[in-house]
C-alpha cells in the first residue's frame, strides 16, 4: 500500500505516470472541501468558482446530506431495481412533484440520463407513430455527455474525432436560437427536440428572448417531444428551479443531474408523464446503481436543502450582484460577460486559461472552457462577502496587462 503522499509534485507525477490524458487540469490537488472552500494536499485554501460543473450546487459537505449518506448506507446498500427499497417510492413521488410531472426514471450519471431520453424519444415515437427511422433535431455547439452515440451528434469535432462511426442520419443539427431553422428541419420522422436552455460547455451560451417557448411551440404544433437537458441548469443554478423557468416553459421531459446528487454521489433521472415512459417494459431499460437507496436517500435530502434553504432564490440575487460588479471591471482582455443566477461566462478577447492559472494563484478556482471563456459559477450558499473577496482577485487578473 503507497504511503499518503503530501506533495503536489509526487501527485501530478503519478497522474502523469498512471493517468489517462483525457483532462488536462489545473496543477492543484484537493484534500477537502467546506461550503464554498476547498483545502489542497499542502493546506492552502481556494475560492471554488466551478462548483464540479454543478455539482456542487449545496456547497462542499453539506451535513444534511452527509447524514442522509450515511444514515441510508448504514440500514441498506444497493439491492439493485431487481427488488424494491423504503427510499425508492419516496424519492420518484418528490422529484415527479418537483418538475410536475407523473414518473421518474432514476440513473446514475448525466450522460445515462440523456442516453435514456433518446431511447424514450425512439420508442415513444415508433408506438405512438409508428416512426421506424426516428430522427431527434439537437443544436449545433451543444454538451450532452461523452458516450458514442451523444458524440455522434456534437458539432465539435474535437469530441468526435477517432470514435465513429456514427448513426448520424438519426440526428439533425440546427442552430441555436434559431427556430426557422428548426422548423424547416422537421419532417415525417423527427420524434422530438433535444435542447440545452443554456449552453453550459460552449460558453454559458443564452439563447434569444423567447426561443425555449418557441421551441416549446414548434413541439406543440408538430406533435414531437421537447426534452430539456437541465443537467448543469437546473436545481437552482440559473435563479430558477430549472432554466425553461425563465420563459415559462415546461418541456415533455426533464433530464436530470449533477446537483441531484449533493456533490456527493451521481444521482441523475429523466422525468416526465406516463405516456412518454410508459413505454418502457421489463427488460427494455435498466442500471445496476440507478435509484438505488443511497443515491436516492441523498438525492431526497439534496431537494429538501435546496427547497427549503431558498437556494434558487439565493442564486438569483447573488448572480445578479456577482454580474454586476463584473460589469465594473474595464479590461481590454474582456470581449463579453453573460450569465444567468450563478452561471456565468466571461468571454475574453484572449485564451483563458493562462487567467484561471493566474486566479489560482490568486486562491481561486475557476475553469475555461471553449478555449476563450471563464466559467464561474459558484456553490449556491455563497455570500456576498465572499464574492466580494473573489472579486478584488477577479479584478485584479483580468486588470492585468
Amino acid at each position: 500500500m503507497t504511503d499518503r503522499l503530501k506533495n503536489t509534485e509526487q501527485h501530478l507525477e503519478l497522474n502523469k505516470r498512471y493517468g489517462v490524458n483525457n483532462y488536462k487540469p489545473l496543477p492543484v490537488v484537493i484534500e477537502r472541501g467546506k461550503g464554498v472552500w476547498v483545502w489542497d494536499i499542502e493546506g492552502n485554501r481556494y475560492l471554488d468558482f466551478l462548483s464540479a460543473y454543478s455539482c456542487q450546487n449545496l456547497g462542499y459537505g453539506n451535513s444534511r446530506v452527509v447524514r442522509a449518506l450515511v444514515r441510508q448506507a448504514k440500514r441498506c446498500g444497493n439491492v439493485s431495481r431487481a427488488f424494491l427499497h423504503d427510499e425508492q417510492g419516496s424519492f420518484m413521488q418528490e422529484l415527479a412533484a418537483l418538475c410536475g410531472k407523473e414518473a421518474v426514471l432514476p440513473m446514475n450519471t448525466g450522460a445515462e440520463a440523456v442516453e435514456t431520453a433518446i431511447k424514450a424519444a425512439r420508442r415513444w415515437g415508433l408506438r405512438t407513430k409508428g416512426i421506424t427511422k426516428p430522427e431527434i433535431i439537437v443544436f449545433k455547439n451543444n454538451f450532452h455527455g461523452r458516450t458514442t452515440t451523444i458524440v455522434g451528434f456534437s458539432s465539435e469535432e474535437a469530441y468526435r474525432e477517432g470514435f465513429g462511426p456514427f448513426c448520424e442520419e438519426a440526428f439533425k443539427i440546427v442552430p441555436y436560437g434559431d427556430a426557422f431553422k428548426l422548423i424547416g428541419a422537421i419532417n415525417k420522422n423527427t420524434v422530438g427536440v433535444l435542447i440545452e436552455p443554456i449552453q453550459g460547455e460552449a460558453g454559458i451560451i443564452i439563447p434569444p428572448a423567447g426561443f425555449l417557448q418557441a421551441v416549446r411551440n414548434v413541439c406543440d404544433t408538430f406533435g414531437i417531444l421537447m426534452m430539456a437537458d437541465e443537467i448543469q441548469t437546473g436545481l437552482g443554478r440559473t435563479g430558477k428551479m430549472f432554466a425553461c423557468d425563465h420563459e415559462g416553459v415546461v418541456p415533455d421531459l426533464y433530464i436530470i443531474g449533477k446537483a441531484l446528487g449533493g456533490g456527493i454521489l451521481p444521482v441523475s433521472a429523466v422525468v416526465g408523464n406516463r405516456n412518454i415512459l410508459d413505454v418502457f417494459d421489463p427488460g427494455s431499460h435498466g442500471s445496476t446503481f440507478g435509484g438505488y437507496s443511497v443515491a436516492c436517500a441523498v438525492g431526497r435530502e439534496a431537494l429538501k436543502v435546496l427547497i427549503e434553504e431558498q437556494l434558487c432564490e439565493r442564486s438569483s440575487e447573488m448572480g445578479e450582484y456577482f454580474m454586476n460588479e463584473l460589469r465594473k471591471i474595464r479590461s481590454p482582455h474582456i470581449k463579453e460577460i453573460r450569465g444567468r443566477g450563478l452561471m456565468i461566462g466571461v468571454e475574453l478577447n484572449t485564451k483563458a486559461r493562462p487567467f484561471c492559472e493566474a486566479l489560482m494563484k490568486e486562491g481561486l478556482l475557476c475553469k475555461e472552457t471553449h478555449e476563450n471563456t471563464i466559467r464561474f459559477a459558484p456553490p449556491l450558499v455563497i455570500a456576498k462577502k465572499q464574492i466580494d473577496w473573489a472579486m478584488k482577485r477577479i479584478k485584479k487578473v483580468l486588470e492585468s496587462e
